[in-house]
């Protein structure tokens, strides 16, 4: 690998009127795209783009062939573009529902991993004991009891991942069976029997409004592999009925014991690839995002489908702006309009609080080049590769449908995260320009960064280096890297998080509403 490109932009598409650095460049530089011999006007970073024609005050800077924005000022070729002279403005988007669905992939039959078969038929890729909070009043006392298992502990039992507190702050101040507490219960609930559970127990304080027996009847919630001689329930604590935190830690850690030699009973056995469920996320995007990892990851999620697997996109508010690409694969109309009808949500919704779906770049977004939602939001997308889109899910629903499908969810990485995994995501890949440092216990969570800089600046947590597309390398043998890297881990390679132990504290459940 060389210490720099060999090339100075990308221009992405034929209609595209600006390129995108691949490396820093300083004022005066000329590069070359095209017919285009440019002179910069001032420095552009990594990421950051730049105009390859005169762009006029109110006209539309177009990337990916697409419009991410307007301008704000007249802008000259070879002059920086971004957030001090371009807006994103109101663009018109046309939805054509179902009018570009695209042919099924070549199937492929022959990929297995190897996983964990459970007794009600799903396929895990971890197998862990989960100590589970229903609310923040026994999050301490969930996490005192995972603690006293430590891998020394644990060395006798060496088919069970570990033993691990997933908490949380609500619970709580929120409406008797209402929106939050339904969306809190499907996350636990969706947690408790993943199939990176191997045996779980619930831990609540006792008065709180996230009444533990509503979860048990309402979800329906049995352990996943009922103990021979057990009625199948899980083993339910309550701080105040077993007389407060000494007594219900003792109890529970107790219980897990018991729990322990039951949970390491599995083997890893070959499971086909079409078990995968990819919980696809994006975090510190930065402007290389769009072309290197995102579409590889794309490419990644379409094999996992041709292998008649399933692949997860979220993060709603980052779609905004770029929808009309997925609802034009929707394979129905109906599909379509249940994606529109999330978007028109989130505008609603973040319309009551003053805030616009443009306020989501983050400033470390901006940092790294991207500059309005329209344009993260174009290179998000390409996560969900080019098949069908064959459902939509409202947040943490159990997706049981086969093929790419998208789940609705803020784009705040611990909660989207959260929301796929507890409905069923087995594996996570997670692209990083920035640099998120990411781990989302029971599921691996896969590293791939943007660009190689970054990559070997923070190789202790980056699995994948997209970057490489940068210098050269097809974004397909990116994807089919990640792909094989998908099956290494299902079968238990551990990623760089699980290698230091990341995931507990990134389990974090959206809920809307009002605080009572």
């Amino acid at each position: 690998m060389t210490s720099r490109p060999s090339f100075d932009v990308v221009h992405l598409h034929r209609d595209d009127n600006i390129c995108v650095a691949v490396r820093s460049l300083e004022r005066g530089v000329t590069i070359a795209t095209g017919d285009h011999a440019i002179t910069l006007r001032g420095p552009v970073k990594l990421g950051h783009k730049l105009a390859i024609v005169p762009i006029s005050k109110g006209a539309r800077v177009i990337k990916y062939g697409q419009a991410i924005g307007i301008t704000t000022e007249d802008v000259e070729p070879g002059e920086w573009v971004h957030t001090h002279n371009v807006s994103n403005g109101d663009l018109e988007l046309d939805y054509a529902p179902a009018t570009q669905v695209p042919p099924a992939p070549p199937p492929i039959i022959d990929r297995t991993f190897q996983g964990y078969r459970r007794a009600n038929g799903r396929a895990g890729t971890r197998n862990y004991i989960a100590v589970i909070s229903t609310v923040n009043c026994s999050a301490s006392v969930c996490k005192l009891v995972a603690q006293r298992f430590d891998p020394a502990l644990l060395k006798d039992y060496p088919n069970v991942d570990g033993v691990i507190a997933l908490k949380h702050a609500g619970g709580c101040g929120m409406a008797y069976r209402g929106l939050a507490h339904e969306m809190l219960n499907r996350v636990l609930a969706g947690t408790a029997r993943h199939p990176n559970i191997g045996a779980y127990l619930l831990i609540g304080l006792g008065c709180e409004q996230g009444e533990m027996d509503y979860l048990l009847d309402s979800q329906r919630l049995v352990q996943i592999g009922r103990i021979p001689g057990t009625p199948g329930q899980p083993p339910v604590f309550s701080l105040q009925d077993f007389g407060g935190t000494v007594k219900t830690v003792e109890a529970a850690v107790r219980a897990v014991a018991e729990l322990l030699p039951w949970a390491d009973d599995v083997r890893r056995e070959p499971i086909p690839a079409s078990e995968l469920i990819l919980g696809l996320e994006c975090g510190g995007s930065d402007g290389n995002s769009g072309i290197t990892a995102n579409p590889a990851v794309g490419v990644a999620a379409d094999l996992v489908v041709a292998c008649g697997g399933t692949a997860i996109l979220s993060e709603t508010p980052e779609i905004c702006g770029a929808e009309h690409l997925l609802t034009r694969r929707a394979v129905s109309h109906e599909v379509a309009d249940k994606l529109i009808e999330r978007v028109r949500w989130w505008r609603w919704y973040t319309g009551l609080f003053g805030v616009e779906v443009n306020n989501n770049p983050s400033v470390g977004n901006k940092e790294g080049g991207l500059t309005t939602i329209a344009e993260k939001s174009l290179g998000a997308v390409a996560k969900g590769g080019t098949t069908v889109l064959v459902d939509v899910y409202q947040y943490a629903e159990p997706v049981t449908a086969k093929g790419f499908v998208f789940m609705d969810s803020p784009g705040y990485d611990p909660a989207s995260t959260t929301g796929m995994v507890a409905g069923g995501a087995n594996v996570v890949l997670f692209t990083t320009g920035r640099g998120s440092c990411f781990g989302c216990k029971p599921a691996p969570s896969l590293k791939i960064a943007t660009n190689t800089p970054m990559y070997q600046r923070m190789i202790d947590d980056m699995d994948v280096d997209a970057g490489e597309i940068l210098y050269g390398r097809s974004v397909a043998d990116v994807g089919r890297e990640i792909f094989e890297r998908v099956l290494a881990v299902a079968g238990g390679e551990k990623t760089k998080s699980e290698l230091h132990g990341l995931g507990d504290e990134e389990f974090v459940p959206w809920t809307v509403g009002p605080v009572l």
